[in-house]
């Protein structure tokens, strides 16, 4: 039996728009699935990605991993490298058009995401595309009968362009030719279905009618949520916080080393967990939802689905043997409580005997690695001074000894005199 006809178009479909933002449109992607399942055809599904930067963390492989549940049930997944838009820049929720990347930059950094995203997508059936091959080709006469196919006034539509526009700012014409050139890529693939993250539903759309003004069958359209950092919070019954983000020191890394990937994912929050679980985890939606009915009616310990939600990932990114010894080395050292003061490394800061900001003295005892990281541990609780949680980012240290813990994977005795 090939992968197609391992689930049924129905069952596809909730896997594959699970945590969906924008579906467009649902009656069209049943059709879809559906006849491939008949015909036992492969969807083509795309998704792009501008290399603008070469490191990917856990936000990044929202979209990765939507790509993987339709490769699992036996789908052509695309993994299309935009090295001819990245050049241009897309301007996607930017106030300011962004600066262009050299030629050599863009290729750089594809180098590593090729090598990155097959920690998520299986290798063998993953297709690699780059736009250039079809754009550089395009050419100006090209260029020109594809901006016919959209009206100005349409372009303008969208929200960013439609901001800078009445405030006056600068819009240059490149920018302008961005949409139509990814939209260009879904012509030029025949995309079946495209995925994105909701800030890209403008663009995605274009590809969507260009492929009718092309004569071929539109593709439908899935988008996904924004992944919040580590420090996001429940308020009034929904998740809220900053996106994931190393400049907001709330992400974590794919390529960070596995006991430290656990420890964070082991830091966050029971409500986060399972807005994680159902947007990251391989697991079928409705075992997810079995458990998080089981915790409620109190059969089962958040821990043990955060225990398990962390192994999966480190095992995605490296390894079933390195989650093992990750799981084994938080259990150890931290669920087991063999903590010995005595051998904390013993760190002296300050001077002059006078109190040191609490900030300063975790930057010192390099127990966090940057004051924004130290704050944003102290505003989630995760600092105790002798046993004491301190959520006040201006607390100090008075001159003397303490024992200072920094979530469940730091811990120092810190002197001040």
């Amino acid at each position: 039996m090939s992968l197609l006809r391992h689930a049924t178009p129905d069952e596809q479909f909730a896997e594959v728009t699970r945590a969906t933002v924008d579906l467009q449109v649902a009656d069209e992607l049943r059709s879809k699935l559906r006849r491939a399942y008949e015909r036992e055809q492969p969807l083509i599904v795309k998704a792009g990605f501008d290399p603008n930067r070469p490191d990917l963390h856990l936000g990044h492989t929202l979209l990765l991993t939507r790509m993987r549940r339709f490769q699992d049930f036996g789908h052509e997944v695309v993994f299309l490298i935009g090295d001819f838009t990245a050049m241009i820049g897309d301007p996607s929720g930017k106030n300011v058009t962004r600066p262009a990347l050299s030629r050599e930059e863009v290729l750089a950094n594809a180098e590593t995401y090729k090598t990155q995203v097959f920690k998520v997508l299986d290798p063998e059936r993953t297709k690699i595309r780059f736009n250039s091959e079809w754009l550089d080709a395009l050419g100006t006469e090209g260029t020109v009968r594809l901006a016919a196919h959209w009206p100005l006034a349409r372009m303008l539509e969208r929200d960013d362009f439609k901001t800078r526009f009445r405030e006056g700012r600068s819009i240059s014409m490149h920018e302008l030719l961005y949409p139509l050139f990814q939209g260009y890529d879904s012509v030029a693939l025949k995309a079946d279905v495209e995925l994105g993250s909701t800030d890209q539903l403008f663009n995605l759309l274009v590809g969507r009618t260009l492929m009718r003004e092309y004569g071929l069958e539109p593709q439908v359209i899935l988008t996904g949520p924004i992944l919040e950092g580590l420090d996001a919070r429940m308020e009034d019954g929904r998740i809220v916080g900053e996106k994931m983000s190393k400049s907001l020191d709330n992400y974590v890394g794919v390529a960070e080393p596995p006991s430290e990937m656990f420890g964070k994912l082991m830091s966050m929050s029971d409500d986060l967990m399972w807005r994680y679980t159902e947007l990251l985890s391989g697991r079928q939606l409705e075992v997810i939802h079995a458990d998080r009915e089981r915790v409620a009616r109190g059969e089962l310990h958040p821990k043990d689905v955060k225990v398990a939600f962390a192994r999966e990932m480190v095992a995605r990114f490296h390894g079933a043997e390195a989650a093992a010894r990750a799981a084994e080395e938080f259990e150890r050292r931290f669920s087991r409580r063999e903590v010995d003061p005595d051998k904390f490394p013993e760190v002296v800061v300050g001077t002059g005997n006078t109190p040191v900001p609490l900030v300063r003295a975790l930057l010192e005892a390099q127990l966090v690695a940057s004051t924004s990281e130290a704050r944003r541990l102290l505003t989630q609780g995760a600092v105790k001074v002798d046993g004491e949680r301190i959520s006040d980012f201006k607390a100090e240290l008075a001159p003397g000894t303490h024992l200072v813990q920094v979530g469940k994977l730091r811990a120092a005795r810190l002197t001040v005199r």
